[in-house]
């Protein structure tokens, strides 16, 4: 009889003891990374838009926000920091998606840099991605190759969002999904099929024990702006005050809400964007559909969040969830090449399926608000993002922070949530050490900003180079060499060039980037500059009908 109760109240005290060691490997969250496409600073609500984004506005308000989030003003550079954790060159696509003919612009990534969905794999996570790939065209660098159990959407940089229409023929779209080339059916949107897919392989890992990460990366609101009629219309006569006005709405706004310092300097009227007064009638009009389709696709980005959000509570999985929304890089302004970008296969109406349409300069200039410059420029409004972070058991609502924030940040930060170690060596290779700081500590209230022991923050690409270090920034632009200093502490806006006075600033965070570049395997810009530059852009007139 004793010998009986030995043993049962033995084994109540193992079950109990399982019982207590389950939920602790169950309290790894699961993982959602939302990008979204070319999205400036001020395009949400909760950075000081008029454009309706009600699910990303609440995971703003019960989560918290930065102010200052860096990414590398460009597609391809800005996921090989986000995917890898490192820098673009260290990742090995230091200029793009194409070969260069150096290991550091071989314009794919590396072994040496391990992917998020790699490490998180090895530490037990389902590994899902749905959306858009860009950094490794050949198949033998697809996300199913690089660690993701599941894969949905286009490996290039851009992509249709419908495919035929009632107005004429174009391309079809062409997807992928887990290693299967597909096309995108007729009578589907590109953004809602990216989020359904999303969800189908949440609903099917939901029936394993494990957590998951899931990467959704919207390719919206790149171009072309395609939209539905009934998002269009939503927006209808909304921008018919015109970018100059607007701006001044956002930024008024953004002091309100407290994303910018009441004392937040504006970055300067862009010279070759012409006054909304002096812009002829039906020019208006034409400039007004434009931006009244890009909102109504970042609309129907933040109508495909709720979305996700619902399955997550129908799944009960939403309470232990860490879900991080940021940008690829600033709205798009300029032209590509040494002339205006020419539209293509605009066989029916701006927005829909047959056309090819841009947001363009006077209206990238308020998606970018406050901030200089545009995408692919390492001035603020190139490289500036919104970064929302939500996870309720461990992040304050309401939370707005300096943060100083980049890409590389984000890889550490997961392996933090999930416990996953970065192993020093994989498959017989060394892997590239993770330069980034985890946020651990800024998310959890900690501290108001990342401590990076004195370490600048780099950028490069395509010979526009910066360096962030404290308060301190300098930049250049290609094909100048010359460094602008600003101190972002009072001039955020960029609007004081401060080297001429402060050449030891200058002096001391060039140094450090000569470094960098060494060790990191930049090069001269001039000595690997391909025949048809991707991305750059050259000044545009300073007036130029909307083409349509």
């Amino acid at each position: 009889m004793k010998i009986s109760t030995f043993f049962v109240s033995a084994l109540l005290g193992l079950s109990t003891a399982f019982a207590q060691k389950k939920p602790a490997a169950e309290q790894r969250p699961n993982i959602i990374l939302v990008m979204v496409d070319d999205l400036g600073y001020s395009d949400i609500g909760a950075y000081g838009s008029e454009i309706k984004t009600p699910n990303i506005d609440q995971l703003a308000t019960e989560g918290i926000r930065f102010r200052e989030f860096y990414n590398n003003s460009i597609c391809a550079p800005t996921r090989a920091s986000l995917i890898t954790g490192q820098y673009p060159h260290k990742a090995g696509v230091g200029y793009f998606n194409v070969n260069l003919g150096l290991p550091a612009y071989q314009g794919y990534l590396n072994k040496e840099s391990l992917t998020f969905g790699e490490v998180l794999r090895g530490a037990g996570y389902s590994t899902l991605l749905s959306g858009k790939w860009h950094v490794g065209n050949d198949s033998l660098a697809w996300p199913n190759q690089r660690g993701f159990d599941h894969f949905y959407g286009f490996i290039n940089g851009a992509s249709n969002y419908f495919d035929l229409g009632k107005y004429g023929k174009g391309p079809k779209v062409e997807l992928v999904e887990d290693n299967k080339r597909i096309n995108l059916p007729a009578d589907k949107y590109l953004t809602d099929e990216i989020t359904d897919h999303a969800i189908s392989f949440i609903e099917e890992q939901s029936k394993t024990p494990k957590p998951f990460f899931l990467y959704l990366a919207f390719n919206a609101p790149h171009w072309p702006l395609q939209a539905h009629e009934a998002d269009i219309a939503k927006y209808k006569g909304k921008y018919s005050i015109g970018w100059d006005s607007l701006r001044s709405e956002r930024i008024q706004r953004q002091k309100a809400i407290g994303i910018a310092d009441l004392n937040q300097a504006l970055a300067e009227r862009d010279a070759d964007v012409t006054p909304w007064e002096n812009v002829p009638y039906d020019e208006k009009l034409l400039w007004e559909r434009k931006m009244e389709i890009y909102a109504a696709m970042v609309d129907r980005v933040d109508q495909n969040i709720g979305k996700l959000r619902e399955k997550l509570k129908a799944l009960k999985k939403d309470d232990n969830t860490l879900i991080i929304f940021i940008s690829d890089n600033g709205a798009q302004g300029g032209y590509a090449g040494a002339s205006p970008r020419k539209p293509q296969r605009n066989s029916g109406p701006a927005g829909s399926a047959g056309s090819y349409v841009y947001q363009d300069q006077p209206w990238a200039y308020v998606s970018n608000t406050p901030h200089a410059s545009y995408k692919n420029n390492m001035h603020e409004g190139g490289i500036s993002a919104p970064f929302i972070a939500w996870f309720p058991r461990q992040i304050k609502a309401g939370t707005i922070v300096k943060g100083t924030g980049h890409l590389i940040d984000l890889a550490p930060t997961f392996y933090d949530f999930a416990k996953a170690a970065y192993p020093a060596t994989s498959n017989g290779v060394n892997t590239n050490p993770l330069p980034g700081k985890s946020l651990l500590p800024v998310l959890t209230g900690k501290t108001q900003e990342v401590d990076r022991g004195g370490a600048p923050i780099f950028w490069e690409r395509a010979g526009n180079r910066a360096v962030r270090k404290g308060k301190w920034k300098i930049v250049s632009t290609y094909p100048a060499y010359k460094w602008e200093l600003y101190n972002l502490e009072t001039d955020r806006g960029e609007t004081t060039d401060i080297a001429g006075s402060r050449a030891d600033i200058v002096n001391e965070l060039s140094a450090d980037y000569a470094k960098w570049a060494e060790k990191t395997g930049v090069v001269d810009y001039d000595k690997i500059k391909p025949a048809n530059p991707i991305g750059t852009q050259a000044p545009r007139p300073n007036r130029r009908p909307p083409t349509f």
